[in-house]
């Protein structure tokens, strides 16, 4: 049974910093490519980073220079750092896994559609 579980969503001030987590199972996550993504109330889901299994990882420019998405095979799991936080990243996050997929980072994250597996969310909110 496949599992992806986010946790580390909060409320928070602008300016400060949370880490994400993703905790998998049931699938080969060495293989696999993991995104995050989020979506605010009234809009579309849009992808924030994208890792994958060699490391090599791409970013929305909203957030670029702010988040770094990292992995750990050892735990199955997978980070989103997020740091100088503003109210506009405030949204529900999810983390989504494709296996056995690698993708250029130059042709940016994979479409929400084309992931497998999805997490269920969690909340960041953040106020000014």
């Amino acid at each position: 049974q496949v599992q992806l579980v986010e946790s580390g969503g909060d409320s928070v001030q602008a300016g400060t910093s949370l880490r994400l987590s993703c905790e998998t199972s049931g699938f080969a996550f060495k293989l696999a490519y993991i995104g995050w993504f989020r979506q605010a109330p009234g809009k579309e889901r849009e992808g924030v980073a994208a890792i994958n299994a060699d490391d090599t990882s791409t970013y929305a420019e909203s957030v670029l220079g702010r988040f770094t998405i990292s992995r750990d095979s050892a735990r199955n799991s997978v980070y989103l750092q997020m740091n100088s936080l503003t109210p506009e990243d405030s949204a529900m996050y999810y983390c989504a896994a494709r296996p056995l997929h690698w993708r250029g980072v130059g042709a940016g994250i994979l479409p929400a559609s084309d992931f497998e597996y999805w997490g269920q969310g969690t909340q960041v909110t953040v106020s000014s």
